[in-house]
């Protein structure tokens, strides 16, 4: 997504500097081209030479060399994104107040294109009326402004100002100015969480699953343009779901009502939840109560809805299923593929670390139709979500 685009990175006087040199270097390997410029007090945070080296171009700083000065306009000019992590509380200032006093402030105020922030400081700094004043004042300006993070500080105490991580700020970046939304136009089902099936009024046959998933992959379909229902069974419903149409349910039974009724309108279908297999024949009316003796319990298959959509499935109509497994792994997931006339199937393996219910990460693999395997190193699970949107926009709708 960054390949190709022009990044002019500004570091300031800020111990947080040092994370400049990790981001310079995700920049570059991500395909970015990166021009660095300096204050005079970040010289004294982060050599120049790492910066020049990672960078493969002359890191800029003083304001009266010649051919800073004469190249200050151009800059910004040249730039898809002027990105300046960390901001200083003194930068912030001069900024807000629009001083010129170096050559950052001076390519800052001629720079024509978009500008992003990524402040850094103590806690009672970052929580100061004048830097919150100043803060809005920049924003104003139409600068957008990474959120800082809760953490320790360099003071030695615990709390809000510490800049974000290297790879948070490229995600800002993706998303604020770059992310394409090919799936503008179109409509995705995503289905997600567990399904309860109720033995009795205050028990029910169930799974681990939280649902976290699903809901990922809900949002990054739903930034990529399309527009998303999702179908949640019984987990709280997470924040910031806006514009996503959220159906919640409790049963199998229910799932497959929610999730038939809109797959017919669908363009894309992801079945992320993890449905019970089984329900009880009869739930109970009233709370059983414990006896001596053992209870037996008589179960009965559920519907399967991914199968049921495989058959009801049009031409145009793209189909994702997904498949956790304990042994035999690929095979199952290739028979599940042919099987439910699906068009990917996800793979989560129990035993990978990090991946399966449970966890904020996982690791998969993606099988599609025409035999293509896909493997991926665990991630967390929003970055999952990309891997799984990216893989199908390249094979469906590129």
């Amino acid at each position: 997504m960054l390949r190709g685009k022009k990044i002019l990175l500004g570091i300031t006087g800020s111990i947080a500097a040092y994370k400049a040199i990790l981001l310079v270097r995700l920049l570059v390997k991500a395909g970015a081209e990166v021009k660095v410029i300096t204050t005079p007090a970040a010289k004294d945070f982060v050599p120049s030479l790492t910066l020049s080296t990672l960078s493969h171009h002359p890191v800029l700083s003083d304001l009266f060399d010649d051919q800073s000065w004469a190249n200050h306009v151009m800059l910004g000019r040249w730039a898809d994104v002027m990105l300046i992590a960390p901001l200083s509380c003194n930068t912030l200032a001069k900024m807000a107040n629009g001083q010129c006093d170096n050559l950052l402030l001076a390519v800052w105020l001629s720079a024509t294109c978009p500008v992003m922030v990524a402040p850094a400081m103590d806690e009672d700094m970052w929580h100061h009326p004048a830097t919150k004043a100043n803060l809005a004042k920049l924003e104003s300006f139409g600068n957008k402004t990474i959120p800082v993070e809760h953490g320790e500080l360099a003071s030695g105490l615990t709390g809000e100002g510490r800049m974000a991580e290297p790879e948070q700020i490229i995600e800002y970046l993706e998303r604020n100015f770059f992310l394409t939304r090919p799936l503008t136009g179109k409509k995705a089902l995503v289905t997600a969480g567990p399904t309860y099936e109720p033995i009795d009024p205050v028990r029910f046959i169930g799974n681990h699953s939280s649902g976290k998933m699903g809901i990922a992959v809900a949002k990054e379909l739903h930034s990529r343009g399309a527009d998303v229902t999702l179908v949640l069974g019984p987990v709280p419903a997470p924040d910031q779901l806006n514009g996503i149409t959220l159906k919640k349910v409790h049963t199998a039974d229910e799932m497959y009502t929610a999730a038939t009724s809109c797959f017919n309108d669908a363009d894309i279908t992801v079945m992320a939840a993890a449905v019970a297999d089984y329900s009880p024949k009869q739930a109970a009316p009233e709370k059983i109560k414990k006896k001596e003796e053992g209870m037996s319990l008589e179960l009965v298959k559920t519907k399967d809805i991914l199968k049921e959509l495989g058959g009801q499935k049009k031409k145009g109509q793209v189909l994702v299923g997904f498949a956790l497994e304990t042994t035999n792994e690929k095979q199952y997931a290739l028979d599940k593929l042919a099987a439910k006339n699906a068009d990917m199937i996800v793979l989560n393996s129990l035993n990978d670390k990090g991946a399966g219910f449970g966890y904020d990460t996982n690791k998969i693999t993606i099988f599609d139709k025409s035999g293509q395997e896909i493997n991926f190193e665990t991630k967390s699970k929003e970055e999952v979500a990309k891997d799984i949107v990216e893989t199908l926009i390249r094979l469906y709708y590129a």
